[in-house]
């Protein structure tokens, strides 16, 4: 391993996007640091720290939607305009599935409709999201309409840019831009939830208590500990299916080739699903009825067992549901009888397809369970011991850094092994 990042800072062209990227995050931290015009920046503090779905949000955000500012709503609406218009490509709009079929041309079309779109969903949210927040803590200084205005724009603009970076990332640095930004905002607060546990269960700690807090520290980094092996074993289980081809040409000489199904092909994916949903009601009703507002954020709670079981069993349920838009067991089963490929013992066509379809759902169901276990666990903690919510939310945040960091990892591996070959061409 340490050989492949030395590896990596010896080619200039790595060397040159691994520093550009860093320089792009550079940006993307100095932004969340800089607070909205006209807003307190601190009136959400207490809010957070005492809803879980709102804490699950400033995690998204790197720490942003605390402070509110110009990043405060991260690039979560790109990300909700990206899923929506892929849900409406599947047969449900005819120009949208024409798009998809019509390849490099129809993705560009396809990519600037979702940005559009984004833009439209990133105003609508930060407007809902300023005016609820306002009737509720008070966090603008001047409550009117071109007060309104004006922060949803910033916050609009903020998403927006923090887009263009991802896209700068993408093309000139390494890995998926707005996986990357994700990851660094989720990465910022790690160290200061660590600060903060070990200030609570030892620093702060009772004459003769000590022992108990940093038994309780431990059993705090030793869950982070087993949450990031369970999130790399997930990432790299893979169901292999034997593929043969019916050419003997193809098939003699040649190792078994392998159908891979990945146990999480979702990620992270139906976790952001299932806190949105939630926070869907909450947003809803900030408009409507305070008291409302107030006891569904209550039932709603990752603190309390009746919300705790909600967003485990969404979680489950949008694994299969996203699953199943990643993966199309007729489309597979139709190219492997293309290519000339088949299952061994399995015939080709109905009976692949039911094949494939089945080991789909058997793996799913595992990776669904998985899934839904590392989401809930660091909710648990808090339950059983004196923690705030705040230090609550590792689950997710491990699922999406390590996701991230193996995805890039593999990705740099890639440049790597392609620069040496054309060296090695060209040598």
């Amino acid at each position: 391993m340490i050989h492949t990042f030395a590896s990596m800072f010896k080619s200039k062209e790595i060397r040159k996007r691994i520093f550009f990227t860093l320089a792009m995050l550079l940006i993307y931290r100095i932004g969340a640091a800089i607070p909205v015009p006209s807003v307190n920046s601190t009136a959400l503090s207490g809010p957070i720290a005492d809803n879980s779905i709102l804490s699950m949000m400033n995690l998204l955000g790197g720490g942003a939607f605390e402070k509110m500012s110009i990043f405060a709503l991260g690039v979560s609406p790109y990300i909700t305009a990206s899923i929506i218009i892929q849900l409406m490509s599947m047969d449900v709009i005819p120009a949208l599935t024409e798009m998809t079929k019509s390849g490099q041309k129809g993705r560009i079309e396809l990519d600037r409709i979702t940005r559009y779109f984004g833009v439209v969903l990133a105003f609508v949210q930060s407007a809902s999201m300023v005016y609820g927040f306002d009737r509720q803590y008070g966090i603008l200084l001047n409550s009117s309409l071109a007060t309104y205005l004006f922060t949803a724009t910033v916050l609009t603009a903020g998403t927006m840019f923090l887009v263009w970076i991802g896209d700068q990332i993408s093309v000139k640095g390494i890995g998926n831009g707005i996986s990357i930004i994700i990851f660094a905002g989720i990465v910022s607060n790690i160290p200061a939830m660590f600060a903060q546990v070990f200030n609570i269960e030892v620093a702060s700690a009772a004459n003769g208590a000590e022992f108990t807090g940093v038994l309780q520290f431990m059993l705090y980094v030793l869950m982070y500990l087993v949450i990031i092996m369970a999130v790399v074993i997930m990432q790299l289980a893979v169901r292999k299916i034997p593929i043969q081809y019916s050419s003997a040409g193809v098939s003699r000489g040649q190792e078994v080739t392998y159908l891979p199904f990945k146990i999480n092909s979702a990620s992270v994916i139906p976790v952001i699903f299932a806190g949105s949903i939630m926070t869907a009601p909450q947003i809803v009703l900030s408009f409507v009825n305070a008291d409302a507002y107030t006891k569904v954020s209550n039932f709603l709670s990752l603190q309390r067992p009746i919300g705790l079981s909600i967003y485990a069993l969404l979680t489950f349920l949008f694994t299969f549901f996203y699953t199943d838009l990643q993966i199309d067991p007729d489309k597979v089963a139709e190219n492997l009888g293309k290519s000339g490929a088949y299952i061994p013992g399995i015939r080709p066509g109905n009976e692949t397809r039911t094949y494939l379809r089945k080991v789909l759902h058997r793996i799913t169901v595992l990776g669904a369970v998985a899934l839904m276990v590392i989401a809930i666990l660091p909710y648990l903690l808090p339950m059983l011991t004196t923690l705030p919510s705040s230090v609550s939310i590792g689950g997710t945040g491990i699922i999406i850094v390590v996701g991230v960091a193996m995805e890039t990892v593999a990705q740099l591996k890639g440049q790597l092994t392609q620069k040496q070959y054309h060296g090695f061409l060209n040598g």
